[in-house]
């Protein structure tokens, strides 16, 4: 307790003393220190500008005065100069040593130096930092050397005494002059089904074709000579899909009897059925390189299911209402499916899930094809005809002009896209440039209703010399190359016009 006091008396009567003191020690401490502060820390930017009455009222008070009125003196009978920032680049933050690249300029008239620093609009000083008198492109400290892309750097052009920066204006993408193709005729007119057409494939050996109809057969016609050679019975309701294996003897078809059957034509028997659908099964497709069978139907869902064991390998969920077309390829992604929902998917076979989904349709998406040698699809929606990259979907270009509801699309290794729709018209496109080098609407079958004109399904035969169409007036069409038509007698009518590559 004795000690404590002790210190407590000794404390008060230092600050006695300090206090007592006619050149406290502590004063004169602070104000060197304050002046060494703002030496160290704000020496760079104590040339700012100050207004000229407070240079006029205001002498050297104090030792931050003295230093300040030391580098720039002010005396009380000249008039003051303004030192004018923004004028020339500069580092702006405190403690960056000045250069003689960074110096500040002086600027000799007063009026002058008023007009800029105070009255100057603040789009007006942007634009002066940015063209500084040096011509050296100003940098703030610890700026990244990279350089800007090209597209972002902007140009200045001079119109008169005026400055403006621009971007420079990239120049519209041009449709290429397309490919020509000879046009299509109608030679031949196959009848035979006593419902629409729904379904057709040509066999690997390029012998005969096969359709399938709402009368629920099936039947397999001569390609050469488009006689009947033999009709399948067994679906009890519309037969929607049908496909020739390349790896077996086999023919598998699909229908809205749920039923997806698979056919020994050594036998013309079925030897298999796969059960799992709930609903009409809308189309199938074969994988290219294994023993493997994908059908989509109403129900949702796509099913991936092994040719053998008839096993269902994956459910593809996902959809939210009818599938209406399936492919397959051996690359990736395996499977593509198309629907009512009006997307597009592409699904990984070995997962059995989604990979990507493709949203730009607005309507539904009921035809997809895939080009024979490129890595690109098309896929069909009553708003337009889209083209898509491999593997991840990026979109190429619309194809428009087919406003119809499209139920089928073929693709040849030409470049030969055919797109037919459900008011029985058919539009040819040159598969690079989306061309629409022809259009086609044949005559219905005699005895039938003019609206009975409807395309349901088409294909190319092996050769693709031939060119086959499923239609509603219960026929089979079948066209061919005009071998008289050159490009004389066909031009392409074509113009650079700007391509429309939007994406909705």
């Amino acid at each position: 307790m004795k000690r404590a006091s002790r210190c407590s008396q000794s404390l008060a009567e230092l600050k006695l003393y300090l206090a007592g003191t006619s050149t406290p020690i502590f004063s004169r401490y602070h104000k060197r220190k304050m002046a060494i502060k703002l030496r160290n820390e704000y020496g760079p930017v104590l040339h700012m500008p100050t207004s000229k009455e407070n240079l006029k009222e205001k002498g050297p008070q104090n030792a931050t005065d003295s230093y300040v009125h030391k580098q720039y003196p002010a005396n009380q009978g000249q008039e003051v100069e303004y030192f004018v920032a923004g004028t020339h680049p500069y580092p702006p933050g405190p403690g960056v040593a000045l250069t003689a690249d960074t110096k500040i300029q002086r600027m000799p008239s007063e009026s002058a130096a008023q007009s800029l620093a105070v009255a100057l609009p603040s789009q007006t000083k942007a634009d002066v930092n940015r063209t500084a008198p040096s011509g050296s492109e100003y940098r703030h400290p610890g700026a990244s050397d990279r350089p800007q892309p090209p597209a972002m750097n902007s140009i200045v052009m001079e119109t008169g005494n005026t400055k403006n920066s621009a971007l420079m204006a990239k120049k519209a993408p041009t449709m290429p002059k397309p490919q020509w193709h000879p046009p299509w005729k109608l030679y031949r007119v196959i009848s035979g089904h006593l419902g629409w057409v729904r379904c057709i494939a040509v066999e690997p050996g390029n012998q005969w074709f096969v359709t399938g109809s709402a009368d629920r057969t099936i039947k397999i016609w001569d390609l050469a000579s488009g006689k009947l050679k033999l009709s399948l019975t067994g679906h009890i309701s519309t037969v929607r899909g049908v496909i020739v294996s390349t790896r077996s003897p086999y023919l598998f078809s699909c229908g809205e009897d749920k039923q997806v059957k698979c056919w020994d034509l050594e036998y013309n028997k079925v030897i298999r059925h796969y059960h799992g659908h709930l609903s009409a099964v809308y189309g199938l497709d074969l994988h290219p390189t294994i023993d493997v069978l994908v059908t989509c139907s109403r129900d949702s869902t796509a099913r991936i299911w092994d040719v053998r064991t008839k096993a269902s390998v994956h459910t593809l969920s996902g959809h939210t209402n009818a599938v209406a077309t399936v492919r397959c390829q051996a690359a990736e992604p395996q499977i593509i499916t198309g629907s009512h929902d009006t997307t597009i998917r592409l699904w990984d076979l070995v997962a059995g899930k989604t990979r990507v989904t493709l949203t730009n349709h607005k309507k539904s998406v009921r035809a997809v094809v895939l080009h024979p040698r490129h890595y690109t699809f098309a896929s069909g929606s009553p708003d337009n005809i889209k083209q898509w990259k491999f593997p991840d979907g990026s979109f190429i270009q619309n194809l428009s002009g087919h406003n119809a509801i499209i139920n089928t699309l073929t693709v040849n290794s030409d470049g030969v896209l055919v797109s037919g729709a459900d008011n029985g018209t058919m539009h040819l496109w040159d598969w690079r440039t989306g061309y629409n080098f022809q259009r086609v609407h044949a005559a219905v079958q005699p005895g039938s209703l003019d609206s009975e004109s409807g395309i349901f399904a088409c294909a190319f035969d092996q050769s693709e010399s031939r060119l086959l169409t499923a239609e509603a007036d219960k026929t089979i069409k079948v066209y061919r190359e005009d071998d008289t038509a050159t490009e004389e007698t066909h031009p392409v009518s074509w113009k650079p016009e700007i391509i429309k590559r939007k994406r909705f």
